[in-house]
């Protein structure tokens, strides 16, 4: 018996493993062909990592004027777009969430059912309805513009991942808020936001990488180079004669760093909500 749980373990711990390594793999290959040569990475015998590291590749991206514009200006574009966003959803996610796990009203089913279809559609199929919508508002062309899209995507899965959360809470707690006194506004904050502070920050995670990688809309909505962002500028360094798969590999690169800085922040805030919560509690 022991033997048996044992081997299941120790195939559990290698299949883990494996699979940790082809998920990796990618992002370290990536990595390790921004600080190749041209020789090195167009090799016919490529080495997992460069012999004469360089950094030539970077220096093009965050210095070079790509196509006349400074790399710092599409970063500051996608930043902007990703932070706006997060705060817009995650705040409407918020309010939405509540009212939909604890209030009873009509057509509820309807809206929750809404929110997993809108998820369906295909980001493609609305290319075109967008556009004209923009168009029709005067915000194509526009930062804010892009801002609505992203918010209007993020919204629906943040809403039904954070009513999970919230109807988690025993309304019991809510109760004994209010039983000592205080109000609707003071037990959201004290009592039930620090409560499903996990769920948001999952949330923010999503809205934030769904801004930052998104390129379909901005590419398509976007004329001004001065509007640009990040994902857009990628397309610079493909060519009908060739890629330039060095600089592409070192802006890849770039491009990964604010996410996982942004991670690491709000993981923090992940565990210092579930403390907080469960004081409070």
């Amino acid at each position: 018996m022991r033997a048996s749980k044992r081997l299941r373990k120790v195939s559990l711990n290698v299949t883990g493993i494996l699979v940790f390594l082809i998920a990796v793999f990618p992002v370290f290959w990536m990595v390790s062909t921004a600080f190749k040569p041209n020789t090195e990475i167009f090799s016919t015998t490529p080495k997992p990592l460069p012999s004469s590291p360089t950094f030539d590749h970077f220096d093009l991206v965050l210095n070079g004027g790509i196509a006349d514009t400074p790399f710092w200006s599409y970063f500051r574009n996608s930043l902007l777009l990703a932070l706006a966003t997060v705060v817009a959803s995650s705040l409407l996610a918020v309010l939405a969430a509540v009212a939909v796990a604890r209030f009873r009203f009509r057509f509820r089913t309807t809206f929750l059912i809404m929110l997993l279809v809108v998820q369906m559609v295909p980001c493609e199929a609305l290319v075109i309805p967008l556009f004209l919508d923009l168009k029709r508002m005067g915000m194509l062309n526009s930062l804010p513009g892009l801002v609505v899209v992203y918010i209007a995507f993020a919204v629906p899965f943040a809403i039904w991942m954070l009513r999970g959360f919230v109807a988690a809470v025993p309304r019991e707690l809510e109760e004994a808020a209010a039983i000592d006194g205080a109000g609707p506004i003071r037990t959201f904050f004290s009592v039930l936001l620090p409560l499903i502070a996990p769920g948001l920050v999952a949330t923010s995670i999503f809205s934030f990488i769904t801004a930052w990688n998104e390129f379909i809309f901005a590419f398509t909505f976007i004329e001004d180079q001065e509007n640009y962002t990040l994902p857009i500028m990628l397309q610079f360094f493909f060519g009908r004669s060739g890629n330039a798969w060095g600089p592409i590999m070192a802006a890849s690169t770039l491009l990964t760093l604010p996410v996982i800085a942004f991670f690491l922040a709000v993981q923090r805030r992940m565990v210092s909500g579930l403390t907080a919560g469960a004081v409070k509690g």
